[in-house]
């Protein structure tokens, strides 16, 4: 047995117990984010635990104990000579408001799902069995567009699209625009609302999802122009598209060669396919950072179980990286693929027929 570098070990536990407060405070979050706790603790400046009850309708004894892991963590500010909490606005970015390109509450949602799956993820690692994304807890489904609208809503068309050639010009002009595996609408409908003259139409195979999107569009007053249908990547009707998307959506399936191909085949001949995928180098030694332990985290509950579940089952990862995914639009036909732009958290791979 190695000998043990007691500096070393007391880091690592250092760190464990780090790891350990980030484990239960993930909790605090969702309860802080589903009870509107984050919320009313934005721009109320300094507040007492009974306030914020009061104006959450929750329990004081209750808000006085998450409030005080709050500040331990550096959430919110304790002012102890008053016995006060206040929420910063750079916090409050974070966990309050939705609208802030940076809002992650979505993110510790989608994760409270994950535990909840913890008996279906167990069975799955024993048997090498996949988990169908319609097995997952409920708030996967709400806790991923919540996780993703954010940044959307920031770079699709303000970054993301303008990095393709000439595709802004067809949307402005009127194009055809399919958005394969869209989930509940985010992306189609953002898309529709800042191209009026363009028609989109969003395909996914979780029926509850596009019933929601469908309702969204309605909500956004997009109906007109945007559609959603209940169809696989493999199977997506119609031809022609002049713009095809998948949003975080390849790595998720089983066969994403074969959807791929299928995509190629709908596109125009001049037309083009935006692949938005976590952001990853090729090299996993490359990916041991913060953003890449997230992505690997998730992509071992959610991800790679999904795509195991399906035909093929390819596995391809949430952190398959560029090259990989280069590989996967080569074999499927396309002529041309090249990294358009990026973010800290995504990468955007512009392919042609």
């Amino acid at each position: 047995m190695s000998s043990v570098d007691e500096s070393r070990l007391h880091a690592f536990v250092g760190q464990a117990v780090t790891d350990m407060g980030a484990a239960i405070s993930g909790l605090m979050l969702h309860l802080g984010d589903r009870l509107g706790l984050y919320r009313a603790l934005a721009d109320a400046g300094p507040i007492t635990p009974g306030e914020l009850a009061g104006r959450t309708g929750t329990a004081e004894r209750y808000v006085r104990e998450w409030l005080a892991n709050q500040a331990a963590g550096g959430y919110v500010v304790y002012h102890p000579a008053e016995g006060t909490f206040e929420l910063p606005a750079e916090q409050a970015m974070v966990v309050a408001d939705e609208t802030s390109p940076v809002f992650l509450g979505g993110a510790f949602e989608a994760i409270a799902s994950c535990y909840a799956d913890h008996d279906l993820l167990a069975a799955a690692f024993r048997s090498g069995e996949g988990i169908g994304w319609h097995q997952h807890d409920g708030r996967l489904f709400s806790g991923v567009v919540r996780l993703f609208r954010p940044g959307y809503a920031a770079h699709l068309v303000e970054s993301w699209l303008p990095a393709l050639d000439g595709v802004v010009a067809k949307l402005r002009a009127g194009a055809s625009v399919a958005d394969v595996g869209c989930g509940q609408g985010a992306s189609t409908v953002i898309m529709a609302q800042a191209f009026e003259r363009s028609t989109f139409a969003g395909f996914d195979l979780h029926e509850p999802s596009i019933e929601q999107a469908r309702r969204s569009a309605q909500e956004a007053g997009v109906d007109h122009r945007a559609r959603f249908e209940v169809a696989a990547a493999k199977e997506v009707p119609g031809a022609g598209y002049d713009l095809v998307c998948l949003f975080d959506a390849l790595h998720d399936m089983g066969d994403p060669v074969g959807a791929a191909r299928r995509i190629h085949r709908a596109l125009a001949p001049d037309g083009t396919l935006m692949l938005v995928e976590p952001n990853a180098d090729d090299g996993l030694e490359n990916n041991l950072n913060p953003v890449g332990r997230t992505y690997y985290g998730l992509s071992t509950a959610i991800c790679t179980p999904g795509s195991l579940a399906q035909e093929v089952g390819l596995g391809l990862g949430a952190q398959a990286g560029p090259a990989a995914l280069t590989a996967v639009l080569t074999e499927a036909g396309f002529s041309s693929v090249r990294r358009a732009t990026e973010t800290p958290f995504n990468i955007v791979l512009e392919a042609r027929p």
